[in-house]
């Protein structure tokens, strides 16, 4: 098993892909970098640990802000990460601040034939 990242932001329909993604597999963790409104709004039957960010701060600021908060808590060298949702910026600052904290990727979506990697 593994952990996975994910973006929990704006993008129709994107909420019904990621609970899919987050109930077909185990996970180790699940990290949710979304806003206050996600925490708010998404629900889940597992354990998930939200990563809040403000999305109206500088790129450079998310990206400490999400590494400051995944910081020593992931143990494997990897992590699967599913981008379905969120913007552009937000992409890129969770790209950065996984890659910073030395872990590779895997990206993964809910496909026909269930979670898999992409």
């Amino acid at each position: 098993m593994t952990s996975l990242i994910a973006c929990l932001s704006s993008g129709k329909g994107t909420w019904a892909h990621l609970s899919k993604v987050i109930e077909g597999q185990e996970w180790d963790n699940i990290f949710l970098i979304t806003d206050d409104f996600g925490v708010k709004n998404f629900s889940t039957e597992k354990k998930v640990e939200y990563i809040i960010i403000d999305s109206n701060k500088f790129l450079s600021e998310i990206i400490k802000d999400i590494q400051a908060q995944l910081e020593n808590k992931i143990a494997d060298t990897e992590v699967a990460l599913n981008l379905i949702s969120g913007t552009g910026k937000e992409h890129m600052a969770i790209l950065s601040a996984v890659l910073k904290l030395g872990l590779g990727i895997r990206q993964v979506a809910l496909t026909p034939d269930g979670v898999k990697e992409v």
